[in-house]
């Protein structure tokens, strides 16, 4: 049996990416050992050009199978043109700290202006 990292990274390879990354970040989060239910994912593909944001996530849902979009929590997506990569030095965002808990919670920075929120 393929793991989901696998079964995300076989679907994502008909946008012929230039760059594909699938980071399992379940460990980064209040879930049993061996969880495959928090992912990042970064992608580059010309498959992008002239879509703004949401058309591309848009599209990454579309190529991923309701199985796997339904079978994991959380999935953090970085979508790029060959363009915008290259401008980022060919790196993508660090996922921030997970807030934690199965309920939501909210934790203050100390300017106390700044708060967020997160549900699980």
């Amino acid at each position: 049996m393929k793991s989901m990292k696998n079964l995300i990274e076989d679907r994502l390879q008909s946008l012929q990416p230039q760059f594909l990354e699938v980071v399992n970040e379940s460990y980064r989060h209040n879930v049993p050992a061996g969880s495959q239910s928090h992912f990042k994912v970064t992608i580059v593909s010309d498959a992008f050009d002239g879509k703004m944001l949401v058309a591309r996530h848009r599209l990454i849902n579309a190529t991923l199978t309701d199985e796997i979009i339904g079978s994991i929590h959380a999935l953090a997506l970085h979508t790029m043109t060959p363009a915008e990569w290259s401008d980022r030095n060919n790196t993508s965002r660090e996922s921030p700290p997970c807030l934690g808990g199965s309920a939501t919670e909210r934790t203050e920075s100390k300017d106390s202006t700044d708060s967020t929120f997160q549900q699980h």
